[in-house]
């Protein structure tokens, strides 16, 4: 049987979803509807699916899940998380400018900066970076290029290049490579002197406009290797993310845009 579902589509940073709130809807099957919503000549067109509900734990307000373009489940999402925000923030769910939303990667805090009842930016609490060992990944891959493993949540491998183009070959390549079991988010990094300019394959999505875990990995990357300190400005295809790495509570903070691009209804198997 099928119903008709509305949803919104929104975008950090060039990074777009289509967003669905479940307290509304029942998505049955997530996975295939990301998929076939997701395709950008018979779809909507989006980078995925993300599902906003209501939390049933008092740790958290809101609960957020992502499944990629190509159905799989993701931990994380630094710029769907910032859109999550501005929807129920300015759909009238909560009056509260400090969102606590539940994870796959645990509870994230959002800082809405808000003017007259919109929310202009969002700051995201993403957590504690991982190095996870970065040995172990390496060891025995003799044709991984040099780089950093990064966890936020969810893993990225950092390439600092001079030349940020051929994402599409090498990043498809190095995503599923045998030094990564679960996959890995790829980021090509180029030091300028405005900030550092990355450009992103993420598992499951392909190339994306922007990344927000991938911009935390990406400045806390820089910052491990000497090439920027605590403060970055990441200039993506899509915008610019301010990243902090705060000393004081080894946190990483991103702070960027969320914006509703158009909103509609579609058909959906319940």
């Amino acid at each position: 049987m099928k119903g008709k579902v509305h949803f919104a589509k929104m975008h950090g940073a060039g990074n777009d979803y289509i967003y669905v709130d479940t307290s509304l809807y029942n998505i049955g099957n997530p996975a295939s509807a990301a998929r076939a919503w997701s395709d950008r000549h018979k779809g909507i067109g989006s980078d995925g699916l993300v599902l906003i509900g209501r939390s049933k734990m008092p740790e958290a307000d809101f609960t957020m899940r992502i499944f990629n373009a190509d159905g799989s489940e993701a931990m994380m999402c630094g710029n769907a998380s910032r859109c999550v925000g501005k929807y129920v923030y300015e759909r009238g769910q909560t009056d509260k400018t400090e969102i606590r939303l539940l994870t796959l990667s645990g509870v994230k805090i959002l800082k809405l900066h808000t003017n007259n009842g919109i929310v202009e930016s969002v700051t995201v609490d993403m957590g504690e970076p991982v190095f996870d060992n970065p040995d172990q990944f390496i060891s025995g891959a003799k044709k991984l290029p040099m780089g950093t493993f990064v966890s936020m949540g969810n893993p990225h491998y950092v390439i600092f290049t001079d030349f940020v183009d051929d994402v599409e070959t090498l990043g498809k390549k190095l995503e599923n490579h045998p030094a990564f079991p679960e996959r890995a988010n790829i980021e090509f990094a180029a030091m300028r002197p405005d900030g550092i300019r990355v450009r992103v394959w993420e598992r499951g999505s392909g190339i994306t406009m922007a990344c927000g875990t991938g911009a935390c990995a990406t400045a806390v990357a820089a910052s491990v290797i000497g090439r920027a300190g605590r403060k970055s400005r990441i200039i993506m295809d899509g915008g610019e993310l301010e990243i902090e790495w705060r000393e004081e509570d080894n946190h990483v903070y991103m702070t960027g845009p969320a914006e509703f691009v158009f909103e509609g209804e579609i058909e959906s198997e319940k």
